[in-house]
């Protein structure tokens, strides 16, 4: 038995949101802690799984903000560290009248890459059930060799790995840094979440979702997840058996107000249902749909409000939107 379902590590910031203007038309700003790993686990301790996070911020009143939100999430923050030498990571988010968003990142080189091996958690890692990661903590050195080891210690204790290759241009020295960078993790995980966007930045746009789909799994993965926004989600996975499934999830249409966080709160909710089964993994091709409409339903409602982690629904509010 592991003490967590999901541990999360990686960015950990501000994300300081589009909330209007004021008498003078000049433009106000919403703090909202974010991150998509810290985004992630949030969710996953919103809908009542076990989550724990580790990550670096400044010594900073944001730093002591984004602390102060996971720990009333019951999120084990044992696992964060300060540094006196890097502000925490600040992103601006400017919405469009859909929803969708732009980052402008106040991270040069930021409090999230500061983190070292020696700073790493192991107890807390050895005790994850399935641990987190996006790609952005590949970006700069020391994170970059922090995730690596992270990613052994988990493994060898027997854990599992969920891998969310992000990729914003203005954080990599390009794509041709960028795209070996992202898919190095792919023969080390489990599960990999994308966006349909960054698939066609991997792959090539030439190749059909379900390609894509099956050269992740062919990198090892059991479980590979295509997000196609307000179209739900497309899946590829290894049964048991060793033979591999297809298909889409449809979602709900909702009003959408802030994008910020779907995929994160998408991915929170996926977890949190792999962790309800004794092994994670051993799904029916229904159960595996099932558990993807419940972590579809977590995105649309969380796109309905402003912020990432603010926007996260509970257990209850899932359920009774599904009725």
């Amino acid at each position: 038995m592991k003490k967590y379902d999901v541990v999360a590590l990686g960015e950990i910031l501000i994300d300081f949101t589009f909330a209007g203007t004021n008498s003078d038309g000049k433009k106000l700003y919403e703090e909202n802690p974010g991150g998509a790993p810290a985004n992630c686990v949030s969710a996953v301790a919103k809908l009542g799984g076990k989550g724990a996070f580790i990550g670096m911020t400044g010594r900073d009143s944001f730093g002591e903000d984004v602390r102060r939100v996971l720990e009333g999430l019951n999120v084990d923050t044992s696992g964060m560290c300060y540094t006196d030498s890097q502000h925490t990571t600040l992103a601006f988010v400017s919405l469009e009248p859909n929803g969708e968003r732009h980052f402008s990142f106040c991270r040069n080189p930021g409090a999230d890459t500061q983190i070292r091996p020696e700073d790493l958690n192991e107890e807390m890692l050895k005790n994850a059930r399935i641990f987190h990661i996006g790609s952005l903590s590949l970006t700069d050195e020391p994170a970059k060799s922090s995730t690596l080891a992270a990613i052994q210690i988990v493994k060898k204790a027997g854990g599992l790995i969920s891998y969310d290759p992000n990729y914003r241009a203005n954080l990599w020295n390009g794509r041709s840094d960028a795209i070996p960078l992202m898919k190095s993790i792919f023969p080390l995980a489990d599960s990999v979440k994308v966006s349909d966007e960054e698939l066609a930045l991997l792959f090539g746009k030439e190749n059909c979702i379900e390609d894509g789909a099956n050269k992740i799994l062919d990198f090892g993965p059991t479980l590979a997840m295509i997000t196609l926004g307000a179209k739900g989600v497309f899946y590829g996975a290894k049964l048991p058996d060793g033979s591999r499934i297809f298909g889409t999830i449809g979602c709900k249409d909702v009003k959408v107000v802030d994008t910020t966080g779907a995929g994160d709160s998408f991915t929170g909710g996926m977890l949190y249902r792999l962790t309800r089964r004794e092994n994670s993994f051993a799904f029916t091709k229904a159960e595996l749909e099932a558990d993807l409409q419940f972590a579809n339903t977590v995105a649309s409602i969380c796109v309905t409000r402003r912020g990432a982690i603010p926007a996260l629904p509970t257990l209850d509010e899932v359920n009774a939107f599904n009725k």
